[in-house]
């Protein structure tokens, strides 16, 4: 009964954008040094969710769902601009820093919806 609860699933899919962004940006500060290195990072989460149909239409989780395709949920990484530091490449380590810490509240933002969900389900299964 309660397995496809949405809630969950967009829980799980923050987690999981936080987790591969802190990912990134790991391999990006370990390239810091790397001459002509081209750093990648993710679209932020709110834009894999909105887009022409977030007007209050359904939103396509599968292939083949309501006639449209779930381009819209990967999560591809983007190669970031140019800036100007000794080692010719995109890489700041200060912008990266700042990037680890906003993954990090996002990915406890993620836990925080889990647990709070994980709570009401709890409080609506006691019985007295």
């Amino acid at each position: 009964m309660f397995e496809n609860l949405s809630v969950f699933k967009t829980a799980s899919a923050m987690a999981g954008h936080a987790a591969q962004s802190q990912a990134l940006i790991a391999q990006n500060v370990a390239n810091s040094d790397t001459p002509g290195y081209v750093g990648r990072e993710l679209a932020p989460f709110s834009t894999l969710y909105s887009g022409p149909d977030s007007a209050g239409n359904q939103r396509v989780t599968r292939e083949g769902h309501l006639n449209g395709s779930n381009t819209a949920f990967q999560m591809t990484p983007t190669d970031m601009r140019k800036t100007d530091n000794p080692n010719e490449n995109t890489i700041s380590l200060e912008g990266e820093l700042l990037k680890a810490a906003q993954a990090k509240s996002h990915h406890d933002r993620a836990l925080a919806i889990y647990k709070s969900a994980l709570d009401v389900l709890r409080t609506a299964s006691r019985t007295n």
